[in-house]
């Protein structure tokens, strides 16, 4: 593979995500005026996109309330910094399964919704990009899978594309890629789609440089695309998406530390990728530019 740097680079910030990190650091936001308030200091360091989650004001615990995402859209929209606003469409294709003798009936934390609800969010909050899951996979926890067949995908997809909502693909494999392209083929998705990397999250993709190029000779060439990893790689996959020619995504979601026994801010980590990607000699671009590029268009605040 020659190296194709890319020389203008947007930064995606993961804000909170669902992940049980809430009592892990005091900067992961929970209500929406923290998610709000951190994704608008994000897109000050630099972040073009802020990829937002919502959660329980009370006990940070992940949340599908359509009342918190408006309240998330409506803050960020009404502030004076421009960026680009990311919802997930993650949530709502939980699998939990009792133990392996016996792994009927399906266990506590099982959220399995239709398409349409799990779109429903995006339909009342209409950000220009969500988020689109695009395979099924064991995900972290030993009995968890993450379910996203390709019905499901279909008719999501089909919903996203008909609201003008830019869906990111979020791959997790190289599998993931091979439907994705089944779905702009099908017409399903349109073309150049938008993909994040997913590198690192067990138990998909590996984090080695391997595998990661392997993902990224998956894509084709008139696509965009980003990664990210988790923890202590977050950074160092900065570089190497950059080198590789591609985006980069940091955030709390991925990534707690600034450094050993320092915990992080959204702001600071996307100050720092975006000093890695400057020390490279490339630029950071900003919304417009982004919107531009993936042929986006800006949303008025809601009324």
């Amino acid at each position: 593979m020659p190296l194709e740097m890319n020389r203008e680079v947007f930064i995606t910030c993961a804000v909170t995500g669902s992940g049980g990190t809430q009592d892990r650091s005091p900067h992961v936001p929970r209500s929406p005026e923290q998610i709000a308030q951190s994704a608008i200091e994000a897109a000050k360091a630099g972040a073009a996109i802020v990829h937002c989650h919502v959660r329980d004001p009370e006990t940070g615990a992940p949340a599908r309330d359509k009342a918190l995402y408006r309240e998330v859209t409506e803050r960020i929209r009404d502030s004076e910094v421009d960026v680009i606003l990311n919802l997930t469409a993650g949530m709502g294709g939980d699998l939990v399964f009792g133990r392996p003798d016996v792994p009927l009936p399906l266990q506590p934390g099982t959220d399995m919704i239709s398409a349409e609800e799990r779109v429903a969010h995006i339909a009342e909050c209409r950000p220009e990009i969500c988020t689109l899951d695009c395979g099924t996979m064991n995900f972290a926890e030993a009995d968890y899978v993450m379910t996203n067949t390709p019905g499901m995908l279909r008719a999501m997809g089909s919903m996203m594309t008909e609201l003008g909502v830019k869906p990111e693909i979020e791959a997790f494999d190289t599998g993931h890629l091979w439907l994705a392209k089944a779905l702009v083929e099908e017409g399903v998705l349109t073309s150049p789609a938008l993909v994040q990397l997913c590198m690192g999250v067990p138990w998909g993709a590996p984090d080695d440089l391997n595998t990661f190029l392997a993902m990224v000779n998956n894509v084709p060439k008139d696509w965009t695309w980003s990664t990210f990893s988790l923890g202590r790689h977050q950074m160092p996959f900065v570089a190497a998406s950059v080198l590789a020619g591609g985006n980069v995504r940091v955030g709390l979601e991925d990534n707690l530390w600034l450094g050993k026994g320092i915990l992080a801010t959204n702001a600071q980590l996307v100050e720092r990728a975006r000093g890695i990607i400057e020390g490279m000699g490339a630029q950071v671009v900003g919304p417009e530019a982004v919107r531009q590029r993936l042929g986006l268009e800006k949303r008025a605040p809601l009324s």
